[in-house]
């Protein structure tokens, strides 16, 4: 999934990455293509994990996660890293689902238990104020139910913010026509994703 996410993000393109598998990304850009990395801690030039002798305990990224900076990095203000997302300087940025709507709508952050998380975090700000939101999920939950749904059903991180789903099974553009399945998975059909998807989608693969 994150290989896949990565053939489409543009050269000279700034990135932010979500945790987890969205952070794979970076791992993989293109040959002869440049992606500069910004974290809300306050980084543009985030570079790999670093390797033990790399390693500076002062250096992470918003996930707490040792980094490297590449030559020419820049380090900022909290409020400055905001500032850049806020001010819609940040070309991408690529997230996590709980839940994604038909209509582009993510739920990323709380199931809305009374045990849940407390607060949304800068996910709120990065679903605002970047360009485009790009969501790598597993296309269902553990117990098999599906996280694409005619409405999430959880707290909103942000209404019709997403652009285009990277799942274990498909790639799913959100359009004014309703969610259009564009590739899928090497093996997979796409009655398969459509079985295992809350809303019906269409096939854009039918009409290449």
């Amino acid at each position: 999934m994150a290989q896949r996410c990565a053939q489409d993000i543009e050269d000279g393109s700034y990135v932010n990455l979500g945790i987890g598998i969205p952070e794979k990304v970076a791992q993989y850009v293109p040959e002869g293509r440049e992606v500069i990395y910004h974290t809300e801690n306050g980084l543009l030039g985030m570079g790999t994990a670093p390797s033990e002798e790399q390693l500076d305990p002062d250096l992470i990224n918003a996930g707490k996660k040792p980094v490297t900076a590449i030559p020419g990095a820049s380090y900022f203000h909290h409020g400055d890293s905001f500032a850049m997302i806020r001010g819609n300087h940040i070309d991408v940025c690529v997230l996590g689902a709980m839940q994604v709507s038909a209509q582009g709508d993510l739920a990323n952050w709380s199931t809305g238990a009374a045990d849940a998380i407390p607060a949304v975090g800068g996910a709120m700000d990065l679903v605002a104020g970047v360009k485009t939101i790009y969501i790598i999920t597993q296309h269902t939950t553990k117990n098999g139910d599906a996280k694409i749904l005619p409405e999430c059903t959880f707290p909103l991180t942000g209404q019709g913010v997403v652009s285009r789903i990277y799942s274990d099974l498909a790639v799913i553009d959100v359009t004014s026509d309703g969610l259009m399945l564009i590739e899928l998975a090497p093996g997979v059909t796409f009655d398969y994703v459509q079985a295992r998807t809350g809303v019906a989608l269409i096939n854009g693969i039918s009409q290449a």
